[in-house]
């Protein structure tokens, strides 16, 4: 099996920072998608590419709403407006003024573009995002920025990996390469988010696919450390009384079924909390949070979340983050 190759023009388009790229030729060729991935973590967060580098990655990138520079790398541009398409279908007029309104603030306050990895994201998921952010000090959301850069430039890297693999099975001028069971799925869920919105084609039913993770999700933010919180106990329960939704001010009655409870890793994120199905029970879910044990000085000695999915939405993913802080927190439907 011959080794995968990115020169830097290549590493360019997938981060816009030029040390980043120099590296990335530099240690090229690698044996593996992962291997990539792996070298381009440790490079942009551990070897050569300084604040000055990661500034410059960040000004490649338009910001939400707005059409990439004429200076822009082309492949880079395509990928952004791809990477964009989720939040732009899905914004209002109001929506858009409103994204760049925030944008000029943020900018004005941390003297760099707002920065996420937009795949998938809905206008109102970013919008929620940056304002959240937006009340971080500098030094905390400069890291913040550089591991949203981190996420793209590993989406792009297996985008374009995966392509060079996918041309070899057709006679390309690659050299072939195996990809494994596991990275293929990955790139198969990355692509899903850069394809075309299928509301362009009104006659064309969806095609149900396979999950490749549990139909709800969670994940929990320190945002006054500006860090993952690890060590909160999680529980996932849904309603099962007589009504078909617990009425107000009997939300703590019984009727809740434990679906499944874990504990969040060092990533902030929870283990499964429910089966692996293709279609979700629809119903109301309450999400609950240990935050008393996590913080034992705060405001909160636990938090539940309640939501609802509706029989039109049992194939759709559910990730419900908690964003916490001592005295405060936020929660969003994410992708």
């Amino acid at each position: 099996m011959e080794e995968m190759k990115v020169d830097e023009k290549e590493a360019l388009a997938c981060c816009g920072s030029t040390q980043f790229a120099k590296q990335m030729a530099l240690a090229s060729p690698f044996p593996s998608l992962d291997h990539a991935v792996s070298a381009a973590t440790d490079i942009w967060f551990n070897k050569k590419v300084d604040v000055n580098g990661w500034l410059e990655a960040f000004a490649a990138h338009p910001q939400i709403g707005e059409s990439p520079s004429p200076s822009s790398h082309t492949t880079s541009a395509q990928w952004s407006k791809g990477e964009q398409s989720t939040a732009l279908a899905t914004a209002t007029d109001l929506g858009l003024q409103e994204l760049s309104d925030w944008n000029a603030r943020y900018r004005q306050k941390f003297g760099h573009v707002f920065l996420i990895c937009a795949a998938g994201r809905s206008a109102t998921e970013i919008l929620a995002e940056l304002t959240n952010r937006y009340w971080n000090r500098p030094i905390v959301e400069l890291e913040i920025a550089a591991k949203e850069q981190m996420k793209i430039t590993e989406l792009r890297l297996r985008k374009l990996l995966s392509a060079k693999a996918e041309a070899v099975s057709t006679g390309s001028q690659y050299s072939k390469v195996v990809v494994s069971k596991a990275e293929e799925e990955r790139v198969s869920i990355i692509g899903q988010h850069l394809s075309a919105s299928l509301e362009a084609f009104p006659g064309k039913a969806p095609q149900v696919q396979a999950r490749s993770r549990p139909p709800i999700t969670t994940h929990v933010l320190d945002v006054s450390r500006g860090s993952p919180a690890a060590g909160i106990e999680v529980r996932l329960e849904m309603w099962k009384g007589g009504e078909p939704c617990p009425l107000f001010g009997e939300m703590d009655r019984g009727g809740w079924v434990l679906q499944g409870c874990s504990t969040t890793d060092r990533d902030g994120r929870s283990g499964h909390l429910i089966s692996m199905v293709d279609a979700v029970s629809p119903g109301v879910y309450r999400i609950s949070f240990n935050t008393g044990k996590y913080c034992p000085v705060g405001f909160f000695p636990y938090v539940s979340i309640v939501f609802e999915i509706k029989e039109s939405q049992k194939l759709e993913h559910f990730h419900v983050p908690l964003l916490l802080s001592p005295f405060s927190f936020t929660t969003y439907r994410g992708s």
